[in-house]
């Protein structure tokens, strides 16, 4: 036995004890570490309850209900902008800050080194140049609406004991909240909306160099079968483009069944590359608004039902609540809806005599001039009047969070600032970079009673061009176009198609200034009732030749909406509810046909996997619900057809830029597969016919399951599961998965695809759904994704979102009052100290 020598420095049991104690030790830390961060997010909790001083005219109450929805109630307009800013600034300042640097080009000295190419695309826009002379030409009114809500947003952030975690994380300040801000919010939305369509010019562009013209015009048809205008039961008549005789150069030529399908489209390919977390939202659409006239709602109501889809993460974009201050009338004004974070007002919800939604619109609001450069001087080029300008080079720094600032050569030239992408310089010619972009006239429709005054309200507005939908308590209902229109100088089809292709710098001329409101398009209680809009061509040609087209929809989604809303003789609020979350997928209908017309008993002869992949879609009830197997099949069978056809060519445009593709270039590529399928055409090489070309299709959706997934397992819930999540999330080290999930909502199986009203993705859907009749708002529906507060260990982080997941019915009004704190007017010099600089170093 080996004993402790008594004389050693450190007996063998001491040192035993050491690992021990290093490990103790450790584990002390890290509990230090993890209550201290406990308590630093804690501190930065908004108080909820109890007084404080104001600079309000009046006390201001800010009653939360369960779920942290705040009503806001005061003796101004300006006051309660003011609480609006409060709140806004408590629950979310960091997405606020976001906000306003993505549209300013400012991310990187926030965010760091990896924000770089995000600033590089955005600065050039010089959106705060353009916020800064916005501000002062609005009306007085609105800019003091504006001051009121920012001093409100750098008092609210002041209320906290600590600065949102996410500055902890990131080791910096957050920098006070200027009214100009405002705006950028506003600008920020126009690059989330608008900015696509430039990938979608770029890649019309791209596809035009590499095809000829008779298969230019096939490969992009300006109708379908799908269209569902406002006027029309019937569709638009398909284009009359004939076939190409001839497959196309990049068609792949296969050796055997086994060599062919080498080529993904990413995105959009049957299964490994599906739009998951960490994709580009943005190559989905889905916003829907519809309305019902009085005649057709149930007690002789209007309803309007509004879900507007866009990416999803944590907190949700929209923030709800309830505004309430006198009318000058003496009575009194509730404006129940959403409101965008960094801006005082309710962007789409009803006050109690008409409601309204929003759903994008795709019309010609950027064009895109090439640049004809002279050789000698790029700087130099030619103009319209046959001679040479020389472009402005403007210096931007970009600041840089942890690195150097770096200095961004901005080239701005008479249309806008040049883009370059390839060989190629373009112009960036955009609707957002002028004043007739923003403005703040959106308010009044706080205070507008019937559907002809919101109309006019919205045609006037300075935001992002939408569809508007409207419906009022006397029972009708409107449509319109929402934001600003540029008049052109062509309003033919021919000129209209031009549109969606670069222009040359010596022959464009641009728009001729903007329409008047009295020339924008509008219906009002149109015969059948219904107004119906899904991002979809809404007008017939002529009147959507004077819009435009950078990208509309298919109309699969308008067509299933349309007929669904005919069908109800007398709507109510969860029957709209019931046509949001319907997720019955007729868009793809005739691939299943395509696929069953094959799959015979010679086909399944020895391949007991077709003949599991034919009883599952043949048995499947059509529905795009988390478990169905039979849709996921035919949606896997239907992306390797694409695949197919224009994987290879979307490899060929990618390599000049990631993000440019057939599918960018054409939203209703839709429209020409079903051609192509309908004339058994393009069939490659090595192929002996339609049948061996459609089985080997077949065959290449089942080896794309994962691994070890039997095809009866193969639900679609399991595919499209949630990954909505805060930005930080992704950030987080795969070894810490309960920071992970800590920042995310769970990982539900999620119903709902493309082309059918309920539009899902993992990281894409419905931001917002609220079904509501102005005046009756007790009725009202509404469902949110996550919660009020972007704070994880706020109770409203995620409160409401299961209820969105579910698409169950829960109320349109805030309920009961839980807490309520209440800002009391301060004295004059009281008020004037806190309107002063916003002393951020106060904030731990």
């Amino acid at each position: 036995m080996i004993h402790d020598d008594p004389f050693e420095p450190f007996p063998q049991k001491r040192r035993r004890a050491w690992p021990l104690i290093l490990l103790c030790a450790v584990i002390i830390a890290v509990a230090a570490l993890v209550v201290a961060a406990g308590l630093t997010l804690r501190a930065s909790l908004p108080q909820l309850d109890g007084t404080r001083d104001a600079p309000v005219s009046a006390t201001v109450t800010i009653a939360r209900d369960a779920l942290g929805v705040p009503t806001v109630q005061g003796g101004t307009r300006d006051d309660v902008a003011y609480a609006t800013g409060f709140v806004h600034a408590q629950d979310r300042f960091f997405q606020m800050d976001l906000l306003r640097r993505v549209a300013a080009g400012e991310m990187a000295a926030l965010i760091g080194p990896a924000a770089l190419d995000l600033d590089r695309r955005d600065r050039p826009m010089r959106f705060r140049e353009h916020a800064r002379a916005a501000l002062p030409a609005l009306p007085a009114e609105q800019r003091q609406l504006i001051e009121s809500y920012a001093a409100g947003v750098n008092d609210g952030l002041r209320s906290l004991r600590a600065r949102p975690f996410e500055y902890w994380l990131l080791r910096t300040q957050p920098v006070p909240w200027r009214p100009e801000d405002t705006l950028l919010a506003v600008y920020a939305m126009y690059i989330d909306l608008q900015y696509g369509q430039v990938t979608h010019v770029l890649s019309r562009a791209t596809l035009r160099e590499r095809v000829p013209a008779d298969l230019l015009a096939f490969l992009l048809p300006a109708t379908s079968r799908w269209d569902a205008p406002l006027d029309d039961m019937r569709a638009f008549a398909p284009s009359p483009t004939a076939l190409p005789a001839t497959p196309p150069p990049w068609l792949p030529a296969a050796r055997s069944a086994a060599d062919f399908g080498t080529e993904s489209t990413g995105l959009l390919s049957g299964e490994p590359g599906f739009i998951d977390a960490g994709a580009s939202a943005n190559s989905m659409v889905g916003s829907n608004g519809f309305a019902v006239d009085g005649a057709h709602g149930a007690d002789g109501r209007a309803l309007l039902a509004s879900d507007m889809h866009l990416g999803l993460s944590l907190p949700n974009i929209w923030y709800r609540l309830s505004l309430i201050y006198p009318a000058p009338d003496e009575g009194v004004r509730r404006i129940t809806g959403v409101s965008l974070p960094g801006t005082p007002l309710v962007v789409a919800g009803s006050n109690g005599h008409i409601a309204w939604g929003f759903t994008n619109s795709y019309g010609r609001f950027i064009d895109l001039v090439a640049l004809m450069r002279d050789p000698d001087d790029p700087l130099r080029y030619g103009v319209s009047d046959g001679r040479w300008q020389r472009a402005q080079v403007i210096h931007e720094r970009i600041d840089v969070n942890g690195g150097a600032s770096v200095d961004l050569p901005v080239v701005q030239s008479r249309w806008g600032p040049q883009i370059v992408v390839g060989p190629h310089a373009y112009a960036l010619h955009w609707v957002a970079q002028d004043p007739q972009a923003i403005n703040v006239n959106l308010i009044q429709l706080e205070s507008v009673s019937n559907v002809a005054d919101a109309l006019h309200v919205a045609q006037t507005s300075g935001v992002p061009t939408q569809n508007f939908m409207v419906a009022d308590a006397q029972g009708h209902i409107g449509w319109t176009l929402a934001g600003p229109l540029p008049r052109f100088a062509d309003l033919d089809a021919d000129a209209a198609a031009l549109a969606a292709f670069p222009f040359r710098s010596d022959t464009y001329s641009g728009w001729q200034g903007y329409l008047p409101p009295d020339a924008y398009p509008l219906r009002i209680d149109p015969p059948t009732g219904r107004i119906w809009t899904a991002n979809n061509r809404t007008l017939p040609p002529d009147e959507a030749a004077r819009i435009g087209d950078a990208g509309t929809d298919l109309g699969a989604r308008a067509t299933q909406i349309r007929d669904h809303l005919l069908a109800m003789p007398h709507a109510t609020e969860h029957d709209l509810l019931a046509v949001q979350t319907d997720d019955r997928a007729f868009w793809i209908e005739h691939w299943r046909r395509t696929a069953l017309d094959v799959l015979d008993a010679t086909a399944l002869k020895g391949h007991p996997k077709r003949a599991a992949f034919r009883r599952l879609i043949e048995t499947w009830d059509g529905h795009a619900d988390v478990t169905a197997v039979g849709y996921r099949l035919v949606r896997a069978f239907y992306y390797s057809l694409y695949d197919a056809w224009f994987g290879a060519l979307d490899k060929q445009m990618s390599a000049i830029a990631p993000e440019l593709s057939y599918r960018a270039a054409n939203s209703r590529y839709e429209a020409t597969m079903e051609t192509l399928a309908g004339q058994h055409a393009w069939i490659p090489e090595g192929f002996a016919d339609w049948r061996a070309f459609v089985l080997d299709r077949i065959d290449r959706s089942i080896a794309q399951l994962p691994m070890g997934t039997k095809l009866e397992g193969a639900r679609w819930g399991e595919r499209n599961r949630s990954a909505i999540a805060h930005p930080f999330a992704r950030i987080v080290p795969s070894w810490l998965p309960w920071v992970r999930s800590w920042l995310s909502t769970p990982d539900d199986p999620l119903p709902g695809d493309i082309n059918m009203p309920r539009v899902q993705s993992p990281v894409f859907g419905a931001s917002e759904r609220f079904a509501v009749s102005p005046g009756r708002e007790q009725d009202g529906i509404f469902e949110m994704p996550g919660g009020q507060s972007g704070n994880p260990l706020s109770p409203y982080f995620l409160a409401g979102h299961e209820t969105w997941v579910r698409g169950d019915a829960a109320p349109f009004l805030p309920g009961p009052a839980v807490h309520t704190l209440k800002l009391n007017a301060a004295d004059a010099h009281q008020a004037s100290v806190m309107r002063g600089p916003l002393i951020i170093h106060n904030l731990r």
